[in-house]
C-alpha cells in the first residue's frame, strides 16, 4: 500500500537555488512543449507526443541551440516529468475533459521538482534528514514524521514545491497493509452542509470553522493585507515612489495568509476525518452533493469554497480504504433532508430557513441530523 507524506524542509542556500533553477527549467519545458504543439497545428502537422518530444529535444533542439544548454543542467527525471504532464493535459483537453492546456506562468502557477528512486542510495529518509536526488540530504522541519527508510520503509517517488517562500516535499511511500476489517460498529451517516460542517447520525456534530473568532481575524487580516497591496500598485501606476521589493514584501505576506488559512481548514478536515474513523463503522454513508451548482450561487459560493467539501470526500475514501470501512455515496437527488426517518413521508414544501424538521406524524428533529439518519438507511447507493 503507499501512502503520501508531506512536510517543510529547511534547505541551504546551495539547496534553494538547485530547486529554483529546476524548477524554472521544468516550466520552461512544459510551456515549451505546449507552443511546439501549438505551432505545429498552425502549420497542419501532426501532434507529437511527451515522448517524441522528449527525444526531439534532446537530440535535435539542444545540439542545434547551443543557447539552450542549460536545460540540460537540470534533473532529468523532473524535466521528464514536466512533459509527461503536458502530454496529460493534451490528452484530457482531446478526450473533452478540460480545456485546452495553459501556459505556467513564473509566481503563479504550481510547478514542482519531481523525484524518482533509480538507486538504492536515492530518496533515503532518517530521522531529521531525506536525501533527495540532486539535492544531496536536505533538513527536514518536523522530525520524525517521515517513516525512516531503515525500518523497512520505502520511498518510491516524490516533489518539491515552494509555496508562500516554505519549501515543502511530498513523499510516496511504500507503507505494510494495515487494513483492519474488524469494524463491528453500526453505519453512520454524514450530512454536509453550510450551518454545520458535518452531522453524523450518531448524534455528533462539527461545527463550521469558518464562523470561529480565529478564522474571522485570518480573513480580516488578509483584507487589510490585500488593501495595502493594492494602494502599492495603485501608487505605481501614479507614477508615486513605490519600491518594486516592497510590492514583492507584500505579496509574500499575502501568501503566507492564504497558506495560513488553507492549513487552518485542511487541519480541520483531517482531525475530522480520523475522529470519525476511529469510530470503526462498519459503513459510512455520504450524499453526492453538486458542489460545482452549489458554486454558481454568489450568495454561497465563497462559503461553499470555504467548505472544502471535495478535499474532505477524497480523504474520506483514502481513509476508508485504509481502515477497510465501506464508503457509500448516495444519489444527489435523494430527499435525505425532505424524508421523514420515522414515516418516511417526503415534505416537499421543506424551505432551506427550516432548520427544525416537523412531521404531522409528530416526528421533530434538526433538519441535518434528519437527513444524516436517512442516508445512514439509505438503499439506492455506489460504492466509492
Amino acid at each position: 500500500m503507499l501512502r503520501s507524506f508531506k512536510t517543510e524542509i529547511n534547505p541551504t542556500s546551495e539547496q534553494k537555488v538547485k530547486i529554483h533553477k529546476t524548477i524554472g527549467t521544468c516550466r520552461y519545458v512544459y510551456n515549451f512543449y505546449i507552443a511546439h504543439n501549438k505551432e505545429l497545428h498552425d502549420n497542419g502537422e501532426t501532434f507529437v507526443s511527451g515522448k517524441s518530444f522528449s527525444v526531439w529535444l534532446n537530440h535535435e533542439f539542444i545540439p542545434d541551440n547551443p543557447d539552450k544548454a542549460w536545460i540540460k543542467d537540470a534533473y532529468s527525471k523532473a524535466v521528464k516529468k514536466s512533459i509527461e504532464n503536458a502530454c496529460m493535459a493534451f490528452t484530457r483537453f482531446f478526450h473533452h475533459q478540460s480545456a485546452f492546456p495553459n501556459f505556467k506562468k513564473k509566481g503563479r502557477s504550481d510547478v514542482k521538482l519531481y523525484f524518482v528512486k533509480n538507486n538504492p542510495k536515492d530518496c533515503a529518509c532518517e530521522r531529521h534528514r531525506i536525501h533527495i536526488p540532486t539535492l544531496g540530504w536536505v533538513r527536514l522541519k518536523e522530525k520524525g514524521y517521515i517513516p525512516v527508510t531503515k525500518d523497512g520503509w520505502k520511498i518510491r517517488s516524490g516533489t518539491v514545491s515552494i509555496k508562500a517562500g516554505r519549501y515543502e516535499v511530498s513523499v510516496l511511500v511504500e507503507v505494510p497493509d494495515t487494513k483492519d476489517a474488524n469494524n463491528s460498529g453500526d453505519g453512520m451517516g454524514i450530512d454536509l452542509g453550510l450551518k454545520d460542517f458535518a452531522v453524523l447520525s450518531n448524534g455528533k456534530t462539527y461545527k463550521n470553522i469558518n464562523k470561529l473568532a480565529k478564522m474571522k481575524k485570518l480573513e480580516k487580516q488578509l483584507r487589510r493585507a490585500h488593501r495595502s497591496l493594492s494602494r502599492k500598485y495603485e501608487n505605481r501606476k501614479k507614477g508615486e515612489a513605490a519600491q518594486k521589493a516592497n510590492i514583492q514584501k507584500q505579496k509574500l505576506k499575502v501568501q503566507k495568509l492564504y497558506q495560513r488559512i488553507d492549513a487552518v481548514r485542511t487541519d480541520y478536515i483531517n482531525k475530522t476525518i480520523a475522529e470519525i474513523v476511529k469510530t470503526k463503522p462498519s459503513y459510512i454513508a455520504i450524499e453526492d452533493l453538486n458542489v460545482s451548482g452549489m458554486m454558481k450561487n454568489r450568495h454561497l459560493s465563497k462559503a461553499t469554497a470555504a467548505q472544502k467539501f471535495y478535499e474532505f470526500r477524497t480523504k474520506l475514501k483514502a481513509k476508508c480504504e485504509e481502515n477497510g470501512i465501506e464508503l457509500r455515496v448516495v444519489d444527489r437527488w435523494y430527499p435525505s433532508s425532505k424524508r421523514c426517518h420515522c414515516c418516511g413521508r417526503i415534505k416537499k414544501n421543506l424551505k432551506l430557513s427550516d432548520r427544525i424538521y416537523r412531521c404531522p406524524c409528530g416526528y421533530a428533529a434538526d433538519r441535518d441530523f434528519n437527513a444524516s439518519l436517512n442516508l445512514k438507511d439509505a438503499v439506492a447507493y455506489e460504492i466509492a
